[in-house]
């Protein structure tokens, strides 16, 4: 055991990196409580976002250490499995029709912003597909990496596109009346004592297990299946304090505004224009499929839009839990989509992209 122990690498964080962790989340705890005094929709996560983005482009390097990382994926998916109830479970009959619509959109939306990148702006078909690729990132990073593809210019428009979804989504739904321009607290009770204890336990042990074998987004979708079933059941009542579910909002903005401190201004600029361009043929070809979801089930409007975003699982999935959409159908759609994506893209890459031959002279 103390072989096992002594064997685990571990560093005291540098000075360096204390302190741009403490302004990462200073910058992304004022950003969300501007937006959120404003009244704006889902303005913890979007307001952390852009202020921690926008200092990012400015200059600072700023970042959020793994085990800060880890704290808030556990603690957002917790969260989120604290809405389940057995009504939102009764209602799972119907995914199969639409994760299956949603694997058409995901090829749909790959192929059309690929073709774009490639037509409009040059680029060549293993960049495209990576680029176009929705989610995922970092296996499409490896296999970019792999196949000597344009890195920098599938980061800006990966990026982006997350980015872009996280700010405007909340507002185009609230505009259109889909949600509430302040969403209603998710849960009216605060777990007692000994069933927070039991939340925690039960929540970090099954996100251990699911990095352990390997599941994609373990500690959030760990936290989420484990704290959505004590709840289902009806073991436990109740969820995380107010304050703890904000502390994870303006954690997941300010880990996707930080993105930005990796990128120089000249490759952000030098993208800027493909990174839009896709996101539109991307969005278009959902919003096709998000229609025809929505005229022939059952299923809110405002589920379907951000189970078919084409934008990151955690990002996603936190805008679940701030307009108060249902987490176990966005959560399957997206987790859906990530495995579409991690079996496909590398066969997709291989018949379509540029041959190995090509790529290593």
């Amino acid at each position: 055991m103390k072989q096992i122990v002594a064997s685990l690498p571990f560093e005291w964080p540098s000075r360096a990196n204390v302190l741009s962790t403490i302004e990462t989340l200073v910058v992304g705890t004022a950003g969300g409580l501007v937006f959120l005094l404003a009244g704006l929709p889902g303005g913890l996560i979007s307001g952390s976002m852009i202020a921690v983005g926008i200092a990012a482009i400015a200059g600072r390097q700023l970042m959020l250490p793994p085990i800060l990382t880890q704290t808030v994926l556990v603690l957002l998916g917790t969260s989120l499995g604290s809405v389940v109830s057995r009504h939102l479970i009764q209602q799972v009959s119907a995914y199969p029709v639409t994760i299956g619509l949603l694997a058409l959109a995901t090829f749909c939306s790959t192929f059309g912003s690929s073709y774009y990148l490639q037509r409009v702006h040059g680029w060549d078909r293993t960049s495209a597909f990576l680029a176009g690729s929705p989610g995922a990132l970092s296996q499409i990073t490896i296999l970019a990496v792999e196949r000597g593809a344009d890195l920098p210019g599938i980061a800006v428009v990966q990026t982006m596109r997350v980015i872009i979804l996280t700010a405007a989504l909340p507002m185009v739904l609230a505009i259109a009346g889909v949600v509430p321009s302040a969403a209603p607290s998710l849960t009216t009770t605060i777990a007692s004592p000994l069933d927070l204890v039991a939340l925690a336990a039960a929540s970090l042990a099954l996100a251990l297990f699911l990095r352990l074998i390997k599941f994609p987004a373990s500690w959030m979708f760990g936290a989420m299946i484990a704290s959505s079933v004590l709840h289902g059941a009806g073991w436990v009542e109740g969820g995380l304090p107010g304050w703890v579910r904000g502390v994870a909002l303006v954690g997941i903005g300010a880990l996707i505004g930080s993105r930005f401190a990796r990128m120089r201004i000249k490759t952000l600029a030098g993208h800027i224009n493909a990174a839009l361009g896709s996101f539109a043929v991307a969005i278009a070809v959902s919003a096709i499929f998000v229609g025809i979801v929505a005229l022939t089930t059952q299923v809110k409007f405002s589920d379907v839009v951000v189970a078919f975003a084409p934008g990151a699982m955690d990002a996603m999935l936190a805008l679940a839990l701030t307009l108060h959409i249902d987490p176990i159908f966005v959560g399957a759609h997206h987790l859906s989509r990530f495995v579409f994506v991690t079996i496909a893209t590398p066969g997709i890459v291989h018949l379509f992209g540029r041959t190995q031959d090509d790529v290593d002279d």
